[in-house]
Parts: structure tokens; C-alpha cells; sequence
């Protein structure tokens, strides 16, 4: 509620209000190339957009700063469906930046965009839910979308896990980009997580939450870091 509040004051234009701009004024890669059947316009439209996300959460692990902001989402240390919704309001804004960039740049159809935004959102809530599922099952979903076993890897405390399988809906980029890891070295019943710092309670109110970025964290999860355990 914070964050949408927060959002809307500073940027009142939604994604989906962007992507009515930018066809209204031709902006766009897909615009440039001329009329696509609308299929196949809103399914490219809507696998770009997802490879922007991947993009931007790898981004986030890599630029300290931008880390300082990140990591309030780690920092739960109980990953369920609340956590889908635990992100920094500095990190919010950012990413609406970077997405209504990413939808002018492509030319991405109101349409699409809507389709994107209701993936993303039940993606998020769906991987960082208190699931698990049958390991065959899983092995066989996690082919198409991210699992909540393979996002809880994401959510590790050791730094190596950390900056893994950064997806949100699609699985794919991970693979591509030899970002995926199959399964936590500990096993998930084993595996501590969130963050080795900030693990005291009064770290979970309010206050300290979006204060968190101003704390010195002495062990950041530079995306570089990603040796062997």
C-alpha cells in the first residue's frame, strides 16, 4: 500500500499508461517494423519485456548502490507471498523508470503491457510462495515458468546462491545466461535464508525496512560473486 501510494504521488502515469503514449506517438521498436499480427506483436512484446526484468534484477545485484536499495527483499527472512510485494519504495520508482523506458523503446501495445503487469504480479507472488511442489512436477514447470523451489534458491544467504536464477515469470534468460542453479548446496530445508546481516527482528519494522539502505552491510552480493560454494 506504502509503495503504490508513494508511486503514484511521484509517477501518476502507469505502465500501461505508457505503452497508450508511446503508440499514440509511434515510439518503438515494433512500431518502426510496421503492423505485426496482434499475437505475435503482445507475445514478443510480453518476452522482451520479461528479458528487461531479468535484466534490471541482475542489475540491482551488481551496482552497490542500487544493491542498497535490493536487498530490504532479501533481507526477509520467512520467503512467502508477502515477500512478492517487499521491495524498497526507491526501488519501485527506479523500476517504473526503467519499464516505461523499456516499453517506449520497444513500442510495446497497451495490451501487451497489461498482459506483462498480470504475469509479473501473479509471477512474483506464485515463486516466492511457501510451496513445494513434487519434485517431478517441478522438474517438468520449471521448463516454462519460474517455481517456488527455484526462486527460493534466489533467496539463499550464501552469496554464490544469491546471484542465481533471477527470473520472475519465464525460466529462460537463467538458462541462456548461465545464471540457473537446479538447487541450494544445503538443501532447501537446510538453507538459511536471507541475509547473514540484518537478521536481528528489529530490522523487520518499518522504520529500520526503509532506512536499511543508509546501514553498512560488511558482506555485499556483488553479481560478480558467483564461485563456486
Amino acid at each position: 500500500m506504502l509503495n503504490t501510494v508513494l508511486v503514484r504521488t511521484a509517477l501518476p502515469v502507469t505502465a500501461v499508461g505508457m505503452a497508450v503514449i508511446a503508440e499514440q506517438r509511434g515510439w518503438g521498436l515494433l512500431h518502426a517494423v510496421g503492423p505485426l499480427p496482434t499475437f505475435l506483436a503482445v507475445g514478443l512484446a510480453v518476452l522482451l519485456l520479461d528479458l528487461a526484468i531479468y535484466l534490471q534484477h541482475v542489475l540491482f545485484h551488481a551496482v552497490p548502490v542500487l544493491w542498497r536499495l535490493h536487498r530490504m527483499h532479501h533481507a526477509d527472512i520467512d520467503v512467502d507471498v508477502t515477500t512478492g510485494s517487499r521491495f524498497h519504495p526507491g526501488e519501485i520508482f527506479l523500476s517504473m523508470l526503467l519499464k516505461f523506458a523499456s516499453i517506449s523503446a520497444l513500442g510495446a501495445s497497451p495490451l501487451a503491457v497489461l498482459s506483462f503487469e498480470v504475469l509479473l504480479n501473479i509471477g512474483s507472488l506464485f515463486d516466492h510462495a511457501n510451496l513445494h511442489l513434487p519434485l517431478g512436477a517441478d522438474r517438468v514447470l520449471r521448463l516454462f515458468v519460474v517455481t517456488p523451489d527455484m526462486h527460493r534458491v534466489h533467496h539463499s544467504a550464501v552469496s554464490v546462491e544469491t546471484n542465481t536464477n533471477f527470473g520472475f515469470t519465464f525460466p529462460w534468460w537463467d538458462y541462456l545466461c548461465g545464471t540457473y542453479r537446479a538447487q541450494p548446496v544445503a538443501g532447501h530445508e537446510a538453507m538459511t535464508v536471507g541475509l547473514m546481516s540484518f537478521r536481528d527482528r528489529k530490522y523487520l519494522r518499518l522504520d529500520k525496512t526503509l532506512l536499511q539502505p543508509l546501514f553498512d552491510d560488511h558482506r555485499p552480493y556483488a553479481a560478480s560473486d558467483r564461485r563456486a560454494a
